[in-house]
């Protein structure tokens, strides 16, 4: 646990105890189109990063242990379930968008075709037609409180994400290994100073914040599923972090990916349904 001292230091980072987490990433660009209501709200964005780290419920470490989320099990046993709506999804993998196709801001860290997404809920707005396709992806991620983000997240061979953090302190990520080659040693994710292997079947929970880094230099695909969900924190964060997940789904940016993503839905179901309607099939 983090003893409550809060202090900030020239380079731009919160310090609580020994976390630091930066507000930037050296070398990545920031947001392309900072409008006005866009540099308020990260301005106070900012200021409940800081007491997201002071009121943290389990400190702030870049890796969580398993055990400190119980829930962590079911969402494992699961993984059969789940590994089995994947498979009929990857069938129409070259549909799929890439991330930055959906949140066009994800460019300043991957502009190419090999980082494709199947998203179930995105900031808390549902995609109703791929959760109608994974009904039970779904059920398994009920069971995770707070929840905010749930979607496949599929790197194809020689992906290697660079350096970055995530935009905000106030979630935490979970990492379920759902298809992961068998050259361990050639694909990893890196939070900190911490490399993390993903296993099929087991959950890899995090705290993006940190800068972090994924890889996958092999010559197959791999697949994870990746959920945000809410940081657990002590008032006054817990209530300033519901205030700010609440507003977040109305900023430019959040619009733009969520609006996105419905056109993408719209026309994949489309071809789904124009190929079923063949004659012959």
């Amino acid at each position: 646990m983090t003893d409550g001292t809060l202090k900030e230091s020239d380079s731009g980072k919160l310090q609580t105890g020994n976390a630091k987490q930066s507000f930037e990433t050296v070398g990545i660009a920031p947001m392309e189109r900072a409008s006005r209501v866009t540099r308020f709200f990260m301005s106070i964005v900012s200021w409940a990063e800081g007491l997201n780290l002071k009121y943290a419920k389990f400190g702030n470490p870049p890796v969580y242990d398993n055990a400190t989320f119980p829930w962590s099990s079911e969402i494992e046993k699961a993984w059969p379930e789940i590994r089995s709506e994947l498979d009929k999804v990857l069938v129409r993998q070259s549909e799929l968008p890439a991330f930055q196709d959906i949140s066009t801001d994800v460019k300043t860290i991957s502009t190419d075709k090999s980082w494709k997404t199947f998203f179930l809920i995105g900031f808390g707005v549902k995609s109703e037609q791929n959760i109608l396709a994974c009904p039970k992806t779904w059920a398994a991620v009920q069971k995770i409180p707070n929840l905010k983000t749930a979607m496949f997240s599929i790197f194809e061979p020689g992906k290697h994400l660079p350096p970055h953090r995530g935009p905000y302190n106030g979630v935490l990520r979970l990492h379920l290994g759902m298809i992961v080659p068998e050259q361990s040693d050639r694909l990893a994710i890196r939070v900190k100073d911490q490399i993390c292997h993903w296993q099929e079947g087991k959950a890899l929970i995090f705290d993006d914040a940190y800068e972090h880094e994924a890889w996958n230099h092999t010559d197959k695909t791999r697949v994870v599923l990746f959920v945000d969900f809410v940081k657990p924190t002590r008032f006054p964060a817990n209530f300033v972090n519901w205030l700010l997940m609440n507003l977040a789904v109305f900023t430019p940016f959040i619009r733009e990916g969520l609006d996105n993503h419905k056109e993408w839905e719209k026309r994949f179901y489309a071809e789904a349904e124009k190929l079923r309607n063949q004659p012959g099939r």
